[in-house]
């Protein structure tokens, strides 16, 4: 008999952001073990400049940080970036690229990849709102509960830009609302849930 895939079984956790947001991503990444078979998703919402968090990040945690490129397997216990100018989707256990399909105003690919993921994936999902303006990912966190996922807002006053979080838990489908550190332990907590 085959061995049962370990892939899908994980969860993935979308950490989305952008003004602010690299405060938020250093804080919870040096409070999250390397171990915890877990995927972290940073899906900054730059729409031109290109992204550095992969060069920047690795000094913060002891996983693998790594620009997400065409095809590239989603593994736990890795933190993957979302590059610049492209939406970001998973099929088949992994990642695929495609166009900006908002290259002007507010990019959206915070929840392009939140509804990609409510399609997609069959793991425990988690999805993170933290520091930057606008309301990136606010319209798919319905969606996340609506599959069992769990969702979070960075406490605004711990926020540099507090209208991502804002605008997160005005959709009305938030459940904890936390600082950056106080994110890292709930993720703990869900990542021990799921290895039971």
């Amino acid at each position: 008999m085959k061995a049962r895939s370990p892939a899908k079984n994980f969860p993935i956790v979308c950490v989305g952001g952008s003004a602010g947001g690299l405060d938020a991503y250093t804080r919870l990444l040096k409070h999250l073990p390397a171990d915890m078979g877990v995927a972290i998703v940073i899906v900054n919402h730059l729409r031109t400049v290109a992204t550095h968090l992969h060069e920047i990040l690795p000094s913060y945690t002891k996983m693998p940080v790594e620009l997400i490129t065409e095809r590239l397997l989603i593994e736990p216990n890795h933190v993957f970036i979302i590059p610049e100018q492209r939406d970001l989707h998973v099929l088949d256990e992994e990642f695929r690229l495609k166009p900006i399909s908002k290259p002007r105003g507010w990019p959206d690919v915070i929840t392009v990849f939140l509804r990609s993921l409510t399609q997609h994936w069959d793991g425990k999902l988690i999805a993170v709102i933290v520091s930057g303006y606008d309301g990136d990912g606010s319209a798919a966190l319905c969606a996340i509960k609506e599959v069992g996922g769990i969702t979070i807002a960075q406490k605004p006053e711990t926020a540099g830009q507090p209208d991502m979080p804002e605008s997160a838990m005005a959709s009305g489908c938030i459940d904890f609302v936390l600082s950056p550190e106080d994110i890292a332990k709930e993720i703990i907590r869900i990542a021990h849930l799921a290895e039971k």
